[in-house]
């Protein structure tokens, strides 16, 4: 049973990513890329995780963007997808590529200052 959630997911995740970067024209939604998704066993569920790109304005206003293409989003991944129930899509950010790339800016800092220190 895991073994088919898993290829839900996966599948889930390629549709949904297509269909955000063909279809939908709201200019609310700014860069966004789905990095998972989580499906419930029934697969009635799908917890879709997003990271978004820019400033907490963009962010808000792509995060309201996709509530309002979550109908439509959920029709097309329909289409695609052969299940006898479509999930119910629920979004949630994902900091992660945020956090990674405040991580890097650290240990850049880091570097340099250690550079500094070893070179009085």
């Amino acid at each position: 049973m895991s073994r088919r959630v898993d290829r839900m997911e996966e599948a889930c995740k390629e549709e949904l990513s297509e269909i955000l970067q063909r279809e939908i024209k709201d200019p609310r939604v700014g860069f966004v890329t789905i990095t998972r998704v989580k499906l419930t066993a029934d697969l009635r569920h799908a917890r879709v995780y997003i990271s978004i790109m820019g400033n907490d304005e963009e962010v808000r206003q792509s995060l309201e963007g996709l509530e309002s293409a979550r109908g439509y989003l959920r029709s097309r991944l329909g289409k695609h997808l052969r299940l006898k129930y479509l999930p119910e899509i629920d979004f949630h950010h994902d900091r992660i590529s945020q956090q990674a790339l405040e991580l890097d800016e650290l240990l850049r800092r880091a570097a340099n200052d250690g550079e500094l220190a070893d070179g009085d």
